[in-house]
């Protein structure tokens, strides 16, 4: 097939603009992949993220902040989601025991169960990558980090 194909573009600048455009197109590919699997359990990639993080530092509770440090996707509006995942009843607040002007979050037991549900669905997510051996996705995810080395 080949990006040329999918968004119908036969020139690029060069081999840089091709392959950043690829890669811009093959996120969203593999987004709209994902999102069917988290609409199924009326999630977002964001709430799925953040459920990760805090099922990760269970029994530790995070603040907004810690959890936004840790987010793939760095995006302001985190207090916002962990609100929707609070109304779900899949998160919950709690006072800071060092600091009680302040407000940790937790993962709750059913927030735990949704990621079970999901963990069990790890292979399909897996499955986006199918066309590639390890080798080729270990050679990707090298070079992927080569890319952000020359952000440091």
């Amino acid at each position: 097939m080949g990006i040329e194909k999918d968004i119908q573009q036969a020139k690029f600048r060069n081999a840089h603009q091709k392959a950043s455009i690829n890669l811009i197109y093959t996120l969203a590919w593999i987004k709209d992949k994902i999102k069917a699997i988290f609409d199924a359990e009326d999630i977002t990639s964001q709430q799925f993220n953040i459920l990760r993080i805090l099922r990760g530092s269970f029994p530790q509770p995070l603040s907004t902040l810690q959890i936004r440090e840790r987010m793939l996707e760095k995006m302001s509006d985190t207090s916002r989601i962990v609100d929707r995942l609070i109304v779900k009843g899949l998160v919950k607040k709690v006072t800071c025991k060092n600091d009680r002007r302040l407000v940790d979050v937790v993962i709750t037991d059913k927030g735990k169960k949704l990621l079970e549900r999901l963990d069990a669905k790890q292979d399909e997510m897996d499955a986006v990558l199918s066309n590639l051996s390890e080798k080729d996705a270990n050679i990707l995810s090298d070079l992927l980090d080569k890319i952000r080395d020359g952000d440091e």
